[in-house]
């Protein structure tokens, strides 16, 4: 087997860093485009050399890891970081493959005569495309002590079992999730135009037609920063979702990283889970709708899960009890915007608006570290979001609604009551969504509610999330 020239990698890798050559007055990819509210606190762990650990930060495909390290590297070169101390590329690049991580780092200390003591900044991105990169990186990490090493990486599979597997005490393991409805509104440079922020953290619609418009846009290509800013992609959101992100993990990144097989058959579970988002299914049904064997779902339901695709949720009963055998429980697509790729951009009044919204406002719960989140059922209610405490008690409680029919139509609220009666514990207002109602004073056989629109009470969460900056720990 021929092997690729060391002239020619170094050739790459200087194409791959132009600010060797041209200083931090050159052009940085991404400098101009807007920052992410992720981007402070991911900065500030990389310039955090107190801790001896790699950074490792993992997500979705186009959810911005790229552009999020460009930005970091600007900053960098701009604080007076030495130029020729920053090295990046990409393992996606074919000239890199075959190459170990040590073997690369030697060229670049070659090229610029690093010592091992020399403060340097080293930027592997896509890194699962390297076998074993955990273990080199872990290697590199204990290696060099004044490095700081930074990986980012999209099939997410790999990344998150394996960091956790051959990491431990050398990697800082961070998510980022697909955009909140607060960065997208940000983005576009509505925000302060149709949210308006109150004392103690209160905010409020003055326009929520407006605001409701932005929120089926967000459902539809939203999530993913590249389709914000393109007026292509928006035109056929369908095209650059479906093939450049989930094709791409469906058909490339999980079938090489778990050597799937059948890849039509996972296609097929991908498809019935993204058309269901937000419905209770069951493995059963799951088989006969697509086809698949049980074991095969079970096992396909963890990758998919681990890949950033999806998110179970499971269901508790009336009185607030895990389920000893969980054959229900419900599956939310991470970003909404990927069942509009599949099947078509949604309206006002699409049927699927309830399912999506629902999906909408548990992908902003993907930007917190609070994870004990359920649903109940019982032969004659449901409610859709059930908080349980550290005691596994019902702490508060959401019913999640495109509609403004429950406000005038109050029957439509006695499977709350009769669970809040049946837990006791729950002292907030249930809060029930709505399509434009706000009146956080509703009382209903003794039981009080509040009503908020769904747009609005999806903007919160992620502004409260992203607000407290607990994504990095």
């Amino acid at each position: 087997m021929l092997e690729i020239a060391k002239e020619d990698i170094l050739s790459r890798l200087k194409f791959d860093n132009p600010w060797w050559e041209q200083g931090k007055k050159g052009k940085i990819a991404y400098a101009n485009t807007p920052r992410r509210k992720y981007f402070e606190p991911f900065h500030q762990k990389i310039l955090d050399v107190s801790v001896r650990r790699a950074i490792v930060l993992m997500g979705p495909r186009r959810v911005g890891k790229t552009v999020m390290v460009y930005h970091s590297i600007h900053s960098l070169l701009n604080s007076g970081i030495d130029e020729k101390n920053i090295l990046y590329l990409s393992l996606e690049t074919p000239i890199y493959t075959g190459l170990s991580l040590e073997k690369i780092l030697s060229y670049f200390q070659e090229l610029f005569d690093h010592g091992r003591n020399a403060k340097l900044f080293v930027f592997f991105d896509e890194i699962q495309y390297l076998r074993n990169w955990e273990i080199h990186l872990k290697s590199l990490v204990d290696s060099f002590f004044d490095y700081r090493f930074i990986a980012t990486g999209s099939a997410a599979a790999a990344l998150r079992l394996k960091s956790h597997e051959s990491g431990a005490g050398r990697f800082s393991d961070y998510v980022l999730p697909p955009l909140t409805f607060a960065e997208y509104l940000m983005f576009i440079g509505r925000e302060n135009e149709l949210v308006t922020a109150k004392p103690k953290y209160e905010y409020s619609a003055p326009d929520i037609d407006a605001l409701n418009d932005e929120f089926v846009n967000y459902l539809n290509f939203g999530g993913y920063p590249e389709a914000v800013f393109s007026e292509t992609i928006r035109q056929d959101p369908g095209q650059y979702i479906k093939s450049d992100i989930i094709d791409k993990v469906l058909l490339r990144d999980l079938p090489s990283l778990y050597g799937i097989s059948d890849i039509q058959e996972l296609n097929r579970l991908f498809t019935t889970l993204a058309y269901n988002s937000g419905n209770e299914v069951s493995l059963e049904g799951l088989c006969q709708s697509s086809g698949v064997a049980k074991n095969t779902i079970k096992r396909y339901l963890e990758y998919l899960e681990a890949a950033f695709l999806i998110q179970r949720v499971e269901r508790i009963d009336q009185n607030a009890k895990r389920f000893k055998r969980a054959i229900c429980f419900k599956v939310y697509l991470t970003n909404p915007s990927m069942r509009a790729a599949l099947f078509g951009q949604l309206d006002m009044d699409s049927e699927a608006m309830g399912a999506m919204t629902e999906t909408a406002i548990f992908s902003q719960w993907q930007h917190s570290k609070m994870t004990a989140l359920y649903y109940a059922r019982w032969k004659s209610g449901e409610i859709d979001i059930v908080s349980l405490n550290a005691q596994q008690l019902p702490s508060w409680i959401v019913e999640v609604k495109w509609s403004d029919r429950p406000y005038s139509s109050r029957s439509e609220l006695n499977n709350c009551v009769d669970f809040v009666h049946r837990n006791s514990n729950i002292s907030q207002p249930i809060l029930v969504t709505s399509r434009t109602i706000t009146d956080d004073e509703v009382l209903y056989k003794e039981v009080r509610f509040s009503f908020k629109p769904a747009s609005l009470y999806t903007y919160i969460l992620g502004a409260k999330f992203l607000r407290d900056s607990d994504m990095f720990g």
